[in-house]
């Protein structure tokens, strides 16, 4: 075999990722080809020649030409060590090098399960006339965004300035201080539908560096005056109950009656949206606040935004009915959407989100854990080089894994016909030729029906297993494992599931070992390397996970370790000249600028997690001074918030908590505590804060309810709001009626 034909041998290897089959006549020597860089374990047999085809290639490393990227750990980063580009981590010794040859820098940004990342890359970045412009042109900068999301936000926000909308790839041009003057997204090989070819935009960037330095100049100075700038308002932000109410009333009006979700498409879960929603419903006692989460919930559960096989939703939908997702499945978003599963089922038993919560949570078992207890981070669109091949059946495929499907209407043995029939399968499909399995006809299922439904899901799942597996992103994030872990102690409660707690303390013990260096948290890690300093997003998420399993469980190594890490967060992160917390350390790599941004993304802006977590502190150790800080954080962001209501929801969802929430303390250690605090962890979490105290001691000296302990002699529960507290409360259901309705907190009050 010829060197150059080893590239295209090695990407037919990469695009191939091979599952487990476990059953007494399999001999498991390998668990899974994921990579040729990292190979794992495969079946034996034919699967033993593959593993032996990797190792001969792996021995011509010239061959394979690897670049720096080979000692990197993401595998988005190794995805990429096999290209002819000489591809640089981001670092000090890439940007050394752009100065040392006056060259710009080339930065690419992606993520391992983005689509139009794998397109550009086997496009351009595995083209040896693409990659020698670049290398003759350009110092080129690999980075995950994932595993550095300040670098992604810096250069991202420089693109918006620049008029453009933004998305991944991230392609910006950096003088060799890293400071942007130029950039775009994705940018075709060859010309097409008025896109320049990559290798044109290429030679045109590097002349005008070359040639036109003045107007790199101005560009520069420009975008980097820009990103320095601090977001400001004039006015103090006055922001109450009322204005809430009237924020939640515009949003809800802009969601879509018959789909849900926002009107249009695509359609993201938006899951703070939906906390914001439904925590109007819980204030205003208006159902319609609640209808309008709960439609949207269920039509993605329903959708094909859901896998309907193996448990776990897709990214979003392309279309503004749920149908036909991006098939990626990423672990933040499972995390948000099991947490309102659960914080709505709290409200209302309805049996669709259990279900949809244990299959997910079945899923987060069976695929998304690493040995060592952590939460990987995603599932990619593509398979074999395909965007959802993995997940798209035909009624063929169908009929052939449960039976021929010729009767029309189904009979009771026609396996397939009635499957089809249920979960929108034809000959011609719903997408492209193929069919994207989905409930979204609203077909009711007998109690026989939907048995014999799970059954052929089963099947059909087993079928699947015999398919190539999409790429697995498999580094642990703290702050994504902090938002599942504190989803599962928050799920655990709602729908009594305790094994799952078990799960998250696995999940939160790895993080707190693993990643956590003298109380400072990482972001991300993987095969044993830590990535330190972590984000301020890592520790208001697992500040949240900790005060979630606190809550659930009542075991204080967990507050403990939340009070840690918030005196890591306020030394390190605070901004103590225009409040809130910068996204990086202060002793952290510098970047042009550092980044303060307080507005949600796909997940909740550290600032918004902060502000709840400070909220609950304060309750949980009557500490005045989380008090206090929580107090700050709303007066230096508010005015913010004001001003893009929709970009700060995860902050004004720790507004409504701080303003509405019920504090609920149960005291005592007897049979009837027992009971209180099982009602108490089965609420909302959404809307109430539990702290169990054994006896007065626990509380602080100025806690509202401490006076009210010595009236009681059994176990009893008090419900606090603002700085008052209720009479005693021993029976459970006067205790829900009681954190439901602030009124009825009040008529006990005056008792």
């Amino acid at each position: 075999m010829k060197p150059t034909n080893f590239h295209g041998v090695l990407r037919f290897f990469n695009s191939l990722a091979f599952r487990i089959e476990r059953n007494a006549n399999s001999r498991v020597v390998e668990t899974q080809l994921a990579g040729v860089a990292h190979p794992r374990p495969v079946i034996a047999d034919f699967a033993e020649f593959r593993f032996g085809v990797w190792l001969w290639m792996a021995s011509a490393p010239d061959a394979l030409h690897r670049n720096r990227l080979s000692r990197e750990t993401s595998p988005y980063l190794l995805q990429h060590q096999h290209n002819p580009v000489h591809w640089w981590p981001w670092g000090p010794d890439a940007l050394a090098e752009a100065k040392r040859t006056n060259k710009p820098i080339l930065l690419s940004v992606g993520y391992a399960a983005c689509h139009w990342c794998h397109v550009m890359a086997h496009e351009s970045f595995e083209d040896e006339a693409t990659a020698a412009a670049m290398n003759e042109l350009f110092v080129s900068i690999k980075v995950d965004r994932e595993e550095r999301p300040d670098i992604d936000l810096i250069y991202m926000n420089a693109l918006h300035l620049l008029g453009e909308q933004g998305g991944w790839p991230l392609t910006m041009f950096l003088a060799p201080d890293g400071s942007p003057f130029w950039g775009g997204t994705y940018f075709p090989k060859t010309s097409q539908y008025g896109r320049v070819a990559f290798t044109d935009v290429l030679r045109e960037v590097a002349r005008i560096f070359r040639d036109e330095p003045n107007k790199i100049a101005q560009n520069r100075n420009s975008l980097v005056a820009k990103l320095a700038e601090r977001a400001r308002s004039d006015n103090p932000a006055n922001i109450g109950i009322t204005e809430l109410d009237s924020a939640a009333t515009s949003i809800a009006r802009a969601t879509d009656p018959v789909n849900g979700g926002l009107r249009g498409a695509p359609k993201f879960p938006q899951c703070a949206m939906l906390e914001f929603l439904w925590r109007a419903g819980a204030r205003t006692k208006d159902d319609r606040f609640f209808h309008t989460t709960e439609l949207a919930l269920t039509r993605m559960s329903q959708g094909g935004i859901y896998d309907h096989l193996g448990g776990g939703y897709a990214r979003y939908s392309v279309d503004d009915k749920w149908l036909v997702p991006h098939f990626e499945k990423m672990l933040y978003d499972n995390a948000q959407i099991l947490d309102m599963l659960a914080l709505d089922y709290a409200r209302i038993k309805n049996p669709l989100f259990r279900e949809r919560a244990a299959e997910t949570v079945g899923w987060l078992r069976r695929e998304m854990t690493t040995p060592e207890g952590g939460f990987e981070s995603s599932l990619d669109a593509d398979s074999e080089g395909e965007e959802g091949k993995f997940y798209v059946w035909s009624l063929k495929e169908i009929e052939h894994a449960l039976g021929p499907a010729d009767a029309a209407p189904y009979s009771a043995g026609d396996s397939a016909a009635f499957f089809a029939a249920k979960y929108d399968v034809s000959r011609n499909g719903n997408f492209e030729n193929s069919n994207i399995l989905n409930r979204l006809n609203g077909l009711a299922d007998t109690s026989d029906e939907a048995g014999r439904l799970a059954m052929l899901r089963s099947m059909l799942q087993q079928e699947r297993t015999k398919r190539v597996r999409p790429g697995l992103d498999d580094k642990v994030l703290a702050d994504w494992n902090g938002l599942m872990i504190a989803a599962l102690a928050h799920s655990a409660a709602a729908f009594d599931a305790p094994d799952w707690i078990e799960l998250a303390r696995t999940a939160f013990d790895f993080v707190a070992r693993s990643m956590t260096q003298d109380d400072r948290l990482g972001h991300s890690w993987r095969a044993g390397r830590l990535l330190i300093p972590g984000l301020a997003s890592d520790y208001a998420a697992m500040i949240r996970a900790a005060l979630a399993i606190f809550e659930a469980t009542g075991e204080q190594s967990y507050l403990d370790c939340a009070l840690t890490w918030q005196h890591s967060l306020d030394a390190h992160y605070a901004d103590a000249d225009h409040g809130g917390y910068y996204l990086t350390a202060n002793d952290a790599e510098g970047l042009i600028v550092r980044p303060h941004s307080t507005v949600d993304d796909a997940i909740p802006n550290h600032t918004g997690l902060i502000a709840q977590n400070l909220v609950r502190l304060a309750v949980l150790t009557g500490d005045d001074n989380c008090r206090s800080k929580a107090d700050a954080l709303f007066t230096a962001l508010l005015p913010r918030a004001a001003e893009n209501v929709f970009g700060h929801l995860s902050l004004l969802n720790a507004l409504d908590l701080h303003l509405s929430g019920a504090e609920i303390v149960v005291v005592g250690e007897v049979a009837r505590t027992d009971a209180l605090l099982a009602t108490a962890r089965k609420l909302p979490h959404g809307t109430s804060i539990v702290l169990h105290a054994p006896s007065a001691d626990v509380l602080s000296a100025t806690h509202p309810a401490r006076a009210k302990l010595y009236a009681t002699t059994d176990g009893a529960a008090f419900v606090c709001r603002g700085q008052s507290c209720s009479l005693p409360v021993t029976d459970s259901d006067v205790l829900v009626q009681m954190v439901a309705s602030p009124a009825a907190t009040v008529e006990r009050l005056n008792l």
